[in-house]
């Protein structure tokens, strides 16, 4: 009998982090694994949406995305990052970044070709690139320093077509800086290779900056933004995802998405581009301040507990070595942790290609109410106690 399933989906499994998410639903836990916030939207926000439905805009927004969302995108890349950027040739708009991710890879990822994915990674990349029947190339990075570019060009070869950057990171929240993007980008140009980078945590940083790829010299051309309004405006569920790209891949892009996905949520991009449109600076530096009291409050609770961590640069993710703890391999731990502490994690095994480099890392998502915050750090302040060695 032939193998009832295609080998392509042998070779990763289904999400731990939504895995996770169920352990802490059965067991009453709180989900510090998946990251999504607990707390509202903008108002404005969702009284366009509201306001959207009530308006009967509940049909297909052209396939690439309501033009209302695209010009309003545009705007913000030319005002936050000098960014020109042609709403009818060069944006589209997709089912999350997640299905943004796919569709890119799909679109300009040949059989045989190798992606380069630093880890720890998000989950997404490798299987990816395993489904456009590519080889993914890890490459380790340092937990601390700056990237080591000499491992990152030997993983290079005349078979990389990509590199996948995502800054600020998930889930180490490093935030790259101008001189490691610029090394990037120079590999890049010398491989005649495609920066994908992944920027949904583009306004969710506490040092450094955020800098597009795509605005370094010779970069424009061969950089593919992806980002989108999940993070951004504490809207996971809504499914808006976005890609900038060079014309000519944004044809190639759209084929792919109009086949995934058709288009996103009509109504929800009209109230995503009210976002835009109407929410000044001050509610994007707010953003990160209070992400900064809650990732402070958490660090401190992790630290107190008998984790190893560093406070991120970015993002809304600690990834916390938990060794001094116990000798329980990760995902074991992160098991007892939901059932017998309360407190869900991911286990770090899930964003490394060897499971090897996470077995004594967790993380922990920081994008919840300062109340439930208070109650993990009370919980995890057993850890300590009742851990088994």
């Amino acid at each position: 009998m032939k193998p009832r399933t295609a080998r392509r989906t042998h070779g990763f499994t289904e999400s731990v982090i939504r895995g996770m998410t169920r352990l802490a639903n059965e067991h009453g836990a709180i989900n510090l694994a998946q990251g999504f916030p607990n707390f509202p939207a903008p108002g404005a926000l969702k009284e366009a949406a509201a306001r959207a439905v009530n308006d009967d805009i509940n049909q297909y927004a052209i396939t690439w995305g309501a033009q209302r969302l695209r010009r309003a995108l545009a705007r913000k890349y030319a005002d936050w990052y000098g960014m020109q950027v042609d709403p009818e040739a060069n944006i589209t708009v997709t089912c999350g970044s997640t299905e943004a991710m796919a569709a890119v890879l799909l679109a300009v990822v040949n059989p045989g070709d190798e992606v380069v994915v630093f880890e720890p990674f998000y989950e997404n990349y490798g299987p990816d690139a395993i489904l456009c029947d590519a080889k993914p190339v890890f490459v380790r990075l340092a937990p601390d320093g700056p990237l080591d570019l000499d491992a990152i060009a030997a993983a290079c070869s005349s078979r990389t077509r990509a590199i996948i950057v995502n800054t600020p990171n998930n889930p180490t929240g490093r935030v790259l800086t101008r001189a490691e993007l610029e090394g990037l980008a120079e590999l890049c140009r010398k491989h005649d290779a495609y920066a994908i980078t992944d920027e949904i945590y583009e306004h969710i940083y506490y040092e450094g900056e955020h800098i597009p790829m795509a605005t370094l010299p010779g970069m424009a051309d061969r950089t593919i933004t992806v980002s989108g309004a999940s993070k951004t405006f504490s809207v996971t569920g809504w499914r808006v995802g976005t890609i900038i790209a060079p014309a000519d891949l944004s044809v190639a892009i759209r084929k792919v998405h109009d086949f995934l996905t058709v288009g996103a949520p009509a109504p929800l991009q009209e109230a995503i581009a009210v976002g835009m449109e109407t929410l000044p600076r001050s509610y994007y530096t707010s953003l990160s301040s209070e992400y900064r009291v809650r990732r402070d409050m958490l660090h401190a609770g992790l630290v107190g507990a008998g984790f190893t961590c560093s406070p991120p640069q970015g993002a809304y993710y600690i990834l916390a070595d938990f060794s001094a703890l116990s000798d329980l391999p990760d995902d074991e731990f992160a098991f007892w942790l939901t059932k017998e502490i309360g407190v869900a994690a991911v286990p770090g095994s899930s964003f490394f290609n060897d499971p090897a480099g996470g077995k004594n890392l967790v993380r922990f998502a920081f994008c919840k109410t300062e109340p439930i915050l208070v109650e993990a750090v009370k919980r995890l302040a057993a850890v300590r106690s009742v851990a088994t060695r």
